[in-house]
């Protein structure tokens, strides 16, 4: 079986907030966008974000999944700007994306915002007018590529003003747990996408997965291949505990960021996954953005513990 190729990133906060106007600013999203104009503005840039673009386009991978905050407020005016991007990054067939708490600043109807990108969202078994797709039922999504099956989770939920917690619903845990559990049957390569860290710990509470207990619970029961999040701005490698073998846990800074150290500078992931003998080797390469070269250098790479 040939190697299978993606690449992996997150947060890339990508829109430009240009022509905001003051009336979509009356609720918690004034927070975020004070927020932007005090720092995020000059914390995420466009060009490192294209510099990033276009090294993953050299590598040539057979996909690429992000793993959510492509918006900075949620406003549907950014929706359609990461729309465009997402076109101009490839086919909805190649490229992958959940939804990060960034999108859900406050509550806004489907088809003014994810229907825009509902093609990179939704299932493959998912059919229809994307206009049509609605918010319940999206998740969690399942995308098969080659050996290589993509669950798609949305943590994503409004919060109250300074929170950033996402949380899964008991309907999406349910449906997760008989998805890892078929897919396993069927000897799939399961590779859990979802923007909160699962992992307690990683970043403090008022960020935090609130029920992440309830998640490495199933994975811990159904198990995984490997689970890529975003959301802490930082480079992370960790496990989840099972009863056979500890399930890799890995987060990407933001694919925009100047970064005030190394492990917060823009980065992205680029796994290869082959089966041996029955098992899956999972070899990652890190990319990190240099800011005296203006490019992205290979930081590190590592076999990741085969299951």
């Amino acid at each position: 079986m040939s190697d299978f190729t993606f690449a992996h990133l997150s947060d890339p906060h990508l829109t430009t907030l240009e022509g905001v106007d003051i009336g979509d600013l009356l609720s918690k999203r004034v927070l975020g966008y004070l927020s932007w104009r005090s720092h995020r503005r000059t914390e995420h840039r466009g060009e490192i974000l294209a510099r990033l673009v276009d090294d993953v386009r050299s590598k040539h991978p057979d996909h690429i999944v992000i793993t959510g905050d492509l918006t900075h407020l949620g406003l549907p005016a950014e929706f359609q700007e990461a729309k465009e991007w997402l076109h101009d990054l490839g086919p909805a067939s190649h490229v992958t994306v959940i939804p990060g708490n960034h999108e859900t600043y406050v509550a806004t109807a489907w088809e003014n915002t994810f229907a825009h990108w509902a093609p990179y969202l939704r299932s493959d078994q998912a059919n229809g007018a994307e206009s049509h797709v609605s918010a319940d039922g999206v998740f969690p999504s399942v995308r098969i590529r080659g050996h290589i099956a993509f669950i798609g989770l949305s943590s994503a939920q409004p919060t109250w003003p300074f929170l950033a917690t996402g949380s899964l619903d008991v309907t999406q845990l349910s449906k997760l747990e008989e998805v890892l559990q078929e897919l396993g049957r069927q000897h799939y390569c399961r590779v859990v996408l979802i923007h909160h860290p699962p992992v307690p710990g990683i970043v403090r509470w008022r960020k935090s997965l609130t029920n992440a207990s309830a998640l490495e619970s199933i994975l811990s029961r159904c198990g995984a291949e490997l689970v890529l999040h975003g959301h802490a701005h930082r480079s992370i490698m960790t496990s989840i505990s099972t009863a056979t073998h500890p399930i890799p846990v890995l987060g990407v800074p933001s694919a925009s960021a100047v970064g005030a150290t190394p492990d917060r500078r823009a980065h992205y992931h680029l796994y290869s996954v082959k089966e041996e003998s029955g098992t899956w080797d999972i070899h990652v390469q890190v990319y990190a953005y240099s800011a005296e070269t203006e490019q992205f250098q290979l930081d590190r790479e590592q076999y990741l513990v085969p299951s």
